[in-house]
């Protein structure tokens, strides 16, 4: 598998990498380089580098904000403007000036905020050089350095190792989750993550030459595209409003001008009165600067966000998968008690402490457990061993092999395999206490790593226990209240697992089921909806679970700081890790939460709340507007009339009535539960006022023309009438009420009437004759119950449908 893509990989374009060949050199893995070595390497352009897809510069942010199709459109609708001499109407292009230079500074804000979080958050390793130890970026080491891997380290290079011994998973590399012994002179692949055990290794190819590069590249390629449903949604709307402008402004003009024999000035103003309206260029900016002010607010509460479309996905989880140790509990461990078991005898055995404190003195602190009985038991009789295994995530044991015996440590279930039932109810006892319980026993084979296969004879159990975080139980109760069902998965005991999450409030918490019992497909799909505390579960299982949710309908959100939650992290909705857990982890989730405070999630998911609900209530009055434009540019050319509006007033009521409130919205508190799809959602809130302004300026129209209106004084009650129902719309969909909102209402009233009055030639608004003035107030009064109407016609068929809808899955 590695070489086929080595060989792909060679296949493809080199990178521009500026180098000087430099002697290559195998330091001795105690001293490693010295900073002669490392300054000559540095200087020759052999550090880890890695080939990264350069990220957005402010030039290019600049030039994709300029540079757009609508941009386009409304520079080629300015110029035909200013051909025909109506400078008046182009007051749409301030507009869209600020709209663009809103969306720069946003951008940029956003892009320097999270650069400055993600140097925090930037991977590290432990190099020695000059035979000290020290941890730096991984962009500062060279060819040829010694680093220390040990577990939850990301391979950041292509590596040998030089001394020690580590499990490692290459599935990033090759899709396959089984752990990979590597010894003295194996390769480490860039990319592959350390479960367990500890090395120095020599780092052999670094930056453009490491795979590392190649799988970044692809990665992001892959992900290029993938977007939220609100923005795949929106993408769509503006898709389609681009195709459909151009013919829909050719016709326009055509008709107003050969058939209606209307001046080229006014056909021209008329078709760029229509294309304006439908173009709905705030709208997507809008969004964007919606998530760029959720990633500033959210890097200022520790949180980092590697994808932006995970504030949209986590706000709509209704599944949440978490880890016992380092979500529910603190991330350390301490050891709570040690009970000798029958076979133990005091007599003829060294003392238990000791026997453990060997054990333990020959393995590498790379877990919290092994950090913890290290801790405690520290008597040592200075024993040599000849062989260890480090923990396996998969076996869960790890040993200690001496000439004449050999030891193991770790799940009872796994360790004592058939002999289980014999010490489960003295394990049960401890287990419900909310300790967690390792067997140390002595084993008549000499473990290899792989599963036991001989006999273990249990000499003591070891109770440990995790500090419960004290704003666990405000977290979970808040989840709850918000009807997302909690999942608590873990490796331990399912009774220990059970005990700590009733202490920490999580809702069915006494629903426990021990995930080895699980051996199929169907019983895992079972028992993801009937439990919600599931023990013993491996690291492929944990991904099981997350594809079960999701092909059971569920929205699922994962938490995990360990390598063995990598592979569930990626597959899921949303994965969130924290930082001080493994390199890998936090590489392979959506949101980093740089403190490790779980407690911060309730504020995350509110935030992603408040972008979705406020950008959709607020996309619905940018939709009004397109609606409208749309329908009575069609009216226009199928009744043959001149499209009825000018630029400048589809300006004045797009600024107050949409953009200016909009904006206003977008930004405000708003903690409902999403429901429903975006797209359907905001268009159907948009059609009832759509429809009316259709109707209202369409009558208003013909009426005009029947009874001789001025063409003038038709514009003039068509754009009042638009604002009138602009405001309605928009007070409806503010409810309820508060200040701010009664404000903005307010304000954007006043700042219509003003610009109205005093600034009425700018947007072609002019005194009514008499018999415009009473059309006006007749439409103006029907508005009302015409808009109701529609709404309660629109809900109608929308609950109608919601019925039809799931009766058809109840069938399914």
């Amino acid at each position: 598998m590695l070489r086929r893509m080595a060989e792909r990989w060679d296949e493809t374009e080199e990178y521009d990498v500026d180098r000087i060949p430099v002697d290559r050199l195998k330091p001795d893995c105690c001293q490693g380089l010295n900073d002669i070595q490392v300054r000559e390497r540095k200087d020759k352009g052999w550090r880890n580098i890695p080939v990264d897809p350069p990220a957005k510069t402010t030039k290019d942010i600049i030039k994709d904000n300029v540079f757009t199709y609508f941009n386009l459109i409304f520079v080629i609708l300015a110029a035909l403007l200013i051909v025909v001499g109506s400078f008046r109407d182009l007051t749409f292009m301030p507009v869209v000036i600020i709209n663009t230079l809103i969306g720069i500074i946003q951008e940029v804000r956003a892009k320097n905020v999270l650069e400055k979080m993600s140097m925090l958050n930037a991977p590290r390793a432990m190099v020695v050089r000059n035979g000290e130890q020290k941890m730096i970026d991984v962009e500062e080491l060279v060819l040829d350095d010694i680093v220390i891997f040990k577990a939850g380290n990301q391979i950041c290079a292509d590596a040998i190792v030089e001394s020690g011994e580590v499990q490692v998973n290459e599935s990033l590399l090759t899709g396959e989750a089984d752990e990979i012994t590597k010894h003295k002179g194996d390769v480490l692949m860039s990319g592959s993550f350390v479960v367990s055990g500890q090395c120095r290794a020599r780092l052999d190819k670094v930056g453009a030459d490491s795979y590392i590069s190649r799988l970044t590249l692809e990665a992001k390629a892959m992900k290029e595209g993938e977007q939220s449903e609100m923005i795949r949604s929106l993408d769509k709307l503006v898709k389609g409003v681009g195709i459909v402008i151009i013919p829909i402004g050719l016709i326009l003009f055509s008709q107003s001008f050969f058939l209606n024999e209307e001046s080229f000035r006014s056909s021209i103003t008329a078709m760029v009165a229509a294309v304006v309206g439908m173009i709905p260029e705030g709208l997507y900016l809008l969004a964007s600067v919606a998530l760029a002010v959720s990633a500033i607010r959210l890097a200022g509460q520790k949180v980092l966000l590697h994808d932006m479309k995970s504030i949209e996905t986590l706000a709509r989880v209704n599944v949440l998968c978490v880890d016992k140790t380092g979500t529910i509990t603190e991330n350390t461990m301490k050891v709570q008690g040690l009970k000798a078991s029958k076979n133990y005898d005091k007599e003829r055995m060294p003392p238990l402490k000791e026997l453990i404190g060997d054990f333990a003195a020959a393995m590498s602190s790379d877990n919290i457990t092994m950090e913890a009985i290290q801790a405690h038991f520290q008597e040592k009789s200075g024993r040599e061993p000849v062989k260890v295994t480090p923990f396996s995530s998969e076996f869960k044991y790890s040993s200690v092999s001496y000439e004449d015996t050999a030891y193991v440590l770790g799940a009872p279930e796994f360790v004592l395999r058939e002999d289980y039932e014999e010490y489960e109810g003295e394990i049960s006892k401890y287990a419900g206490k909310g300790y967690r319980v390792l067997v140390f026993g002595s084993s008549e084979e000499k473990p290899d790593g792989k599963a036991l296969k001989g006999k273990v004879i249990p000499l003591a159990f070891i109770m440990l226990a995790n500090p419960i975080r004290k704003e666990a139980k405000q977290t979970f109760a808040y989840f709850e209240e918000q009807g997302v069902e909690v999942k608590v998965i873990s490796g331990d005991n399912p009774v220990t697992v059970s005990e700590v999450a009733k202490k920490a409030g999580i809702a069915h918490a006494e629903n426990y089921v021990d995930a080895s019992e699980l051996k199929s497909e169907k019983d895992i799909s079972e028992a993801v909806l009937k439990y919600s505390v599931f023990g013993r579960v491996t690291p492929s299982q944990k991904r099981q679970f997350v594809k079960a949710l999701k092909e059971a309908g569920r929205t699922v959100a994962m938490t995990g700081d360990g390598v063995n939650d990598v592979l569930a992290l990626k597959d899921a909705d949303c994965s969130i890790a924290m930082a001080s857990g493994s390199d890998a982890a936090a590489q392979a989730s959506q949101l980093v939460l740089l403190d490790s405070n779980f407690a911060c999630m309730p504020s995350v998911v509110l935030e992603g709340r408040r972008v979705v609900n406020n950008i959709q209530r607020s996309a619905s009055l940018f939709l009004v507007k397109n609606i409208f434009s749309l329908l009575l540019a069609l009216f226009s050319v199928v009744f043959m009339i001149t499209y009825p509006l000018e630029p400048s007033q589809v300006s004045l009521i797009s600024m107050f009535t949409i953009g200016v409130p909009a904006f206003f919205l977008a930004l405000e508190p708003n903690k409902n539960m999403i429901q429903g799809h975006f797209l359907t959602n905001v268009f159907l809130k948009a059609l009832p006022a759509g429809l009316t302004d259709v109707l209202a300026v369409g009558a208003l129209v013909v009426f005009g023309q029947t009874f001789g209106v001025d063409q003038s004084d038709i514009s003039t009650a068509a754009t009042m009438l638009l604002a009138i129902v602009g405001f309605m719309i928009l007070f409806s969909i503010s409810k309820p009420m508060n200040k701010i909102r009664t404000a903005v209402l307010a304000g954007c009233v006043v700042a219509l009437l003003f610009c109205s009055t005093v600034l009425n030639q700018l947007f072609a608004i002019t005194g009514m004759s008499a018999k415009c003035i009473m059309l006006f107030v007749v439409f103006s009064i029907a508005t009302e119950p015409v808009l109701r109407y529609l709404t309660l016609l629109v809900g109608k068929i929308r609950e109608v449908y919601g019925k039809v809808k799931k009766k058809r899955n109840e069938k399914i």
